[in-house]
């Protein structure tokens, strides 16, 4: 079991890591993290089914993304917080101590976006438009919400389905661009492709992914197996 980097305690075994993360699977690259718990992967099972209706989708990716993003924040510093009171005393507690921004690729990354702010309320919130062209399936850059220079101190790129890995590239490059070094720099996924996020990690060394779940299989039309579908249509009930 890896180190644990958790804000609760230094433990290489704390209860923290025990049930909630359980493993990471590294294969690909100490870069990335599959969070692997059953809960999870009961939950994924769900997700991926055609039989299961927009209402219970958007249930379920807000559930999945929010286990994930669990992880994906678990080594947040903090700082103390001195003089505060409980109805019985007063206390020394503790706040995330960077500045959080949030990155959702839109439309499909609207979904990760609300389960992330429940988790950190007052994170800065920057959509990102990218969308992969059918026919080359390159990424094509539509809008930004990104402040003229950096007003936060880590970005997490929220995009539940990485199949090519084309629109996380751009996105990444984006933020670079903007001036966040990689290392402050996060993407979180639901599922993605193998090739997919080798392609990511090729593209951006030193990018740390978290993801819920790895397909093997990328088509020759980029599309994942067996994947999850368009996110996008299925969370808000698009049918072409």
């Amino acid at each position: 079991m890896p180190a644990c980097k958790c804000p609760f305690t230094p433990s290489t075994t704390c209860l923290y890591t025990l049930t909630l993360l359980a493993s990471f699977d590294m294969s690909i690259s100490e870069n990335l993290h599959v969070v692997e718990h059953p809960v999870l992967k009961h939950k994924i099972t769900q997700l991926r089914q055609t039989s299961t209706p927009p209402p219970e989708f958007r249930s379920l990716l807000s559930s999945v993304s929010t286990i994930v993003c669990l992880a994906a924040t678990a080594s947040l510093p903090l700082t103390s917080v001195p003089d505060l009171e409980t109805p019985m005393t007063t206390f020394t507690g503790d706040k995330i101590a960077p500045r959080v921004g949030l990155a959702p690729i839109l439309r499909a990354g609207s979904g990760m976006a609300d389960p992330m702010l429940e988790l950190i309320s007052d994170a800065s919130v920057m959509h990102l438009g990218l969308f992969r062209e059918k026919i080359s399936l390159q990424p094509v850059e539509y809008y930004s919400k990104l402040p003229t220079t950096p007003t936060v101190d880590i970005v997490y790129i929220l995009d539940p389905l990485i199949a090519t890995g084309g629109t996380a590239i751009a996105a990444v490059g984006m933020i670079l661009e903007w001036g966040l070094p990689i290392s402050q720099i996060k993407l979180v996924s639901v599922l993605g492709s193998k090739p997919g996020l080798e392609s990511v990690l090729a593209a951006h060394p030193g990018l740390e992914i978290w993801v819920g779940a790895v397909d093997e299989v990328l088509s020759e039309k980029g599309y994942v197996e067996p994947g999850l579908g368009d996110v996008g249509d299925r969370l808000y009930n698009h049918r072409a």
